[in-house]
């Protein structure tokens, strides 16, 4: 016997109350496939979500106590079977009665008295749509898993590329130049590291599995860090970056705080920010105003750009981009799973006449404080080289407690 030979076949149901119908069927298919039979709607059913359930169901509409349409809709119903192929199998073909079918979830229709050619195409005909559904549901597991093992991998070398410049940074016989190059590496691996995190962060959202942890976030931290990191496309398009509170320009002590995670609003306000720089028309001013609706705090995020008109309904979906060579379609997606995952919410208004405004709002309302805790600052996660050398003659952290503080820039 060869390979070919003692492969599994697929599995058909044949369900029919006139046993000479069931044995018909059973003659056409039965050298390309197993068959099973049964001569009631209860016992299809009970096939169906048993141990060896078929890959594909002839269906009789006309039985008694249940017929071919109730089966169906159960088969649709119950998540274990919901999959399963269904051919009706039946004299009624008229066009209502095929409609009727499609819609409880039909895959076809065999029309009574059958052809033993007709069978045979459409039974093939679906059984092949259901093995290549299978095989791509199939790969993108795959694609996932190893996509999820690549991103938790990629940080085991980061601990050395991160932790090692912050060690000999606290050398005295370190000159300006070699500190400079140290200072590069670092922030090249704290660069990336965010880039991993991300990554994960934005898989585990979208299927659930994201354990959000809020703390007080001084938001307008956050925003200064984000206009000072993407300075260099400001001036690339001479813009002028307005950054506001209730109307008024924000003042260098004052502070507006979220309940959120400080990484997560860095990476949502750094994309929208971003994306104002690049959809602006050069000389312009992108304005950035926070202001508190009751206990919601409110970030709209202004240019005078517009959002291109086949992507106004779609602007915060997946892979959706316009008029960027090197766009992914990731940054407003990204941002509008942060905000739903702050418990907020995200919406766009654009038009010739006002520009753009992506407008955020997240829970503002804070625990009573403990311990004279104070909103979380990128500089408490993030220390500058600077006042990390000062601690130099103090005991060198081990590796692993400085990865742990990186993780989170």
């Amino acid at each position: 016997m060869n390979t070919i030979e003692c492969q599994k076949k697929n599995s058909v149901l044949i369900v029919d109350d006139q046993s000479e119908n069931i044995h018909a069927l059973d003659n056409i298919i039965k050298e390309e496939y197993d068959t099973q039979a049964a001569t009631s709607g209860v016992r299809a059913l009970e096939i169906a979500s048993g141990n060896n359930p078929p890959d594909m169901i002839l269906l009789d509409i006309v039985m008694p106590e249940m017929d071919g349409y109730e089966v169906c809709r159960r088969l649709k119903a119950d998540e274990q079977t919901r999959d399963i192929p269904v051919i009706f199998v039946t004299a009624r073909n008229s066009a209502e009665d095929e409609e009727y079918g499609f819609n409880l979830g039909a895959a076809d229709y065999i029309s009574k008295p059958f052809q033993p050619a007709v069978v045979q195409v459409r039974v093939k005909s679906q059984m092949e749509r259901k093995l290549a559904e299978k095989r791509l549901i199939e790969a993108a597991r795959l694609r996932e898993d190893v996509e999820r093992i690549t991103r938790h991998d990629l940080k085991t070398p980061l601990n050395a590329i991160i932790g090692f410049p912050r060690v000999m940074m606290m050398d005295d016989n370190i000159s300006a130049e070699q500190l400079k190059y140290l200072e590069m590496i670092e922030e090249s691996g704290l660069i990336m590291l965010n880039m991993i995190n991300l990554s994960l962060d934005m898989f585990r959202m979208e299927r659930g599995m994201y354990q959000f942890e809020p703390v007080p976030v001084n938001v307008l931290q956050v925003i200064r860090k984000v206009v000072d990191d993407t300075e260099s496309l400001a001036t690339m398009n001479n813009l002028s970056v307005a950054i506001l509170i209730s109307g008024e320009p924000a003042g260098s002590e004052e502070s507006f705080s979220v309940q959120g995670e400080t990484l997560l609003c860095y990476s949502m306000l750094a994309n929208l920010i971003r994306n104002a720089f690049e959809a602006s028309p050069a000389g312009e001013r992108i304005t950035v105003e926070l202001t508190e609706e009751e206990e919601i705090s409110v970030i709209s995020i202004h240019n005078r750009g517009t959002v291109s008109q086949d992507v106004r309904d779609r602007f915060f979906d997946k892979y959706v981009t316009s008029g960027k060579k090197t766009g992914t379609g990731l940054g407003t997606y990204s941002a509008r799973l942060i905000a739903e995952i702050h418990g907020g919410s995200i919406h766009v208004e654009t038009s010739e006449e006002k520009g753009t405004t992506v407008t955020v709002r997240l829970p503002g309302k804070l625990p009573v404080a403990k311990d004279n805790q104070r909103p979380a600052l990128i500089q408490e996660i993030y220390k500058p080289p600077e006042v990390q050398r000062q601690s130099a003659g103090k005991p060198s952290p081990h590796l692993c407690e400085i990865f742990e503080v990186t993780r989170f820039f």
